[in-house]
C-alpha cells in the first residue's frame, strides 16, 4: 500500500518567476543588491510547537495523514489569520476510522487525500473540522479523484501545494500529482502527470464540484522525473506580500539529487499554460525543459517566506527524508539560495529504525509575528505494522523557528 511517504522517493519539479529580471539594468541591480544580503548567517531559536502537534492526534474519523499544506482562504498568504478566518488544509494520504485505547479498530481505511477547515489561528480542535467522500457503499472516500483526459483508470492524486488566487474570483487552486501503481511492494508505484485542481471560491468541502486540467509541468528525462506544484510563492500586493512583483511563484523538485526548480506567471493567467516562463539562470524563457536548478538537497515538499529583513526563507526537509528540518537563505524568491542550515533534528520521533520524516514546510498564515511555525511528517517503512503498535504515528508533528 503507497502512502505519500514514497513520493519522496520521487521527484517533482516546481516554478517561480520574478517580473524585474527581465531588464537588463535591473538585472545588474539584483546583483548588486544580492551581495549584500548575507545568505549564511542567522540568529533564531526553535522549540516544540506541542499544541499544534497534538491538535492531529485524533482517535474518531480523521486520525493520521501526511501532506498538510495551509491555504488562507483569504488569499493573504503573508498575513497572520484573524480570529474568524478560515484556512484550508489539504492532505495526502490520510486514514479514517476509529482508534480506541490506543488500538487502530478494525474497517479502518486509507484514503489518497482529505482536507479540513480551520477557523482562527490557534490549535483548537473544536474548530477544526476535517472531510472526505463516501463511496456507494458508504465507506471513506479521497476527495480529489483524477478524471482528466490522460488519467487512466487507476490513478489517484498525491497533492501538491495550492492557493486562492484573488485575481481568478477567489478560486483554489491546487496541485495535483496523478500516481499509477505499477507493481507489487511498496514503492510499486510511479508519478505520471501534473494536474491543476480548481475548486470555486464558495463551493463547499468536500467539493461535490471542482474542475481538472492536464498541465504540461510534468518532466521526464533520462530516469530523472519531475512535477511542478511542491511549493507556492504568491507575491502580489492582495497576498500581502511584502515586496510585491505580480506573480505567482511555483516551486518543484527534479531527479534524485533533488534540484530545486522555479517558474511565474500572473495571477489571470494561471491556467494559461503557455504564459508560464521558467528561470534558465540568467533569463526566464518559455522552454520548461531549460530551468536550471537553483539549489539541491531539497523535499518534494517545500515552503518560501518573506522574511521582515527583506530576505526570504526556504523550508525543507534535508535530502527528501533526511532527520533534519532545514532551511536556505534567499536573496530573492527566486535565489541565488545559500549553504544548507539546519533547524531541527528529528530523531527523537524516530525510536523504531522502520520510523522515517520528510517534507517540511512553513505555514506563515499561522504563524505569529518573528515566528515560523513549521510542519514535518512522521510515518514508517512498515506502514500498517507500525501503526498498529502506535495509531498516533502518521501525523504532522510542529515546531516554532523564532527568529532573533
Amino acid at each position: 500500500m503507497a502512502s505519500l511517504i514514497y513520493r519522496a522517493v520521487l521527484t517533482v519539479c516546481t516554478s517561480m518567476g520574478i517580473l524585474c529580471l527581465n531588464s537588463p539594468d535591473l538585472k545588474a541591480q539584483t546583483t548588486q543588491a544580492t551581495q549584500h544580503k548575507d545568505l549564511t548567517h542567522i540568529k533564531f531559536t526553535v522549540e516544540r510547537a506541542t499544541d499544534w502537534s497534538n491538535l492531529f492526534k485524533r482517535n474518531e474519523g480523521w486520525f493520521g495523514g501526511d501532506g498538510i499544506y495551509s491555504i488562507p482562504l483569504n488569499g493573504r498568504e503573508h498575513v497572520t489569520a484573524g480570529n474568524n478566518q478560515q484556512t484550508l488544509f489539504i492532505f495526502s494520504d490520510s486514514m479514517i476510522g476509529q482508534v480506541t485505547d490506543s488500538t487502530m479498530l478494525p474497517g479502518y481505511k486509507m484514503i489518497h487525500n482529505s482536507v479540513a477547515y480551520l477557523t482562527g489561528n490557534k490549535p483548537v480542535a473544536s474548530k477544526m473540522k476535517f472531510y472526505w467522500n463516501l463511496d456507494q457503499h458508504k465507506e471513506p472516500d479521497p476527495v480529489f479523484t483524477p478524471r482528466t483526459p490522460k488519467t487512466e483508470a487507476k490513478d489517484y492524486y498525491w497533492l501538491g501545494d495550492g492557493f486562492v488566487n484573488t485575481e481568478m474570483n477567489n478560486a483554489i487552486y491546487i496541485f495535483g500529482y496523478r500516481v499509477r501503481n505499477v507493481s507489487d511492494g511498496a514503492f510499486g508505484f510511479r508519478e505520471v502527470g501534473n494536474t491543476l485542481i480548481k475548486i470555486a471560491a464558495n463551493e463547499p468541502a468536500p467539493f461535490a464540484s471542482y474542475k481538472q486540467m492536464d498541465t504540461p509541468f510534468y518532466l521526464e528525462h533520462d530516469g530523472d522525473i519531475g512535477s511542478f506544484g511542491a511549493g507556492i510563492y504568491v507575491n502580489t500586493v492582495k497576498a500581502g506580500a511584502p515586496s510585491p512583483d505580480g506573480y505567482i511563484y511555483v516551486y518543484g523538485v527534479k531527479g534524485m539529487a533533488k534540484q530545486l526548480l522555479v517558474a511565474r506567471v500572473k495571477p489571470v493567467n494561471f491556467e494559461h499554460f503557455s504564459k508560464w516562463t521558467f528561470w534558465d539562470g540568467r533569463n526566464w524563457v518559455a522552454d520548461m525543459h531549460k530551468a536550471t536548478a537553483l539549489t539541491n538537497s531539497v523535499s518534494n515538499e517545500l515552503s518560501v517566506t518573506a522574511l521582515p529583513d527583506g530576505r526570504y526563507v526556504l523550508i525543507f526537509q534535508e535530502g527528501g527524508m533526511g532527520q533534519h528540518v532545514a532551511m536556505r537563505l534567499g536573496a530573492s524568491p527566486a535565489g541565488p539560495f545559500g549553504p544548507i542550515i539546519r533547524i531541527w533534528d528529528c530523531s527523537i520521533d524516530l525510536p523504531e529504525k522502520t520510523h522515517v520524516v520528510y517534507n517540511a514546510k512553513a505555514h506563515p498564515g499561522l504563524s505569529a509575528p518573528g515566528e515560523l511555525l513549521i510542519s514535518y511528517n512522521i510515518n514508517s517503512v512498515e506502514f500498517i505494522k507500525d501503526l498498529n503498535k502506535d495509531p498516533h504515528l502518521y501525523r504532522p508533528r510542529f515546531i516554532r523557528l523564532k527568529l532573533k
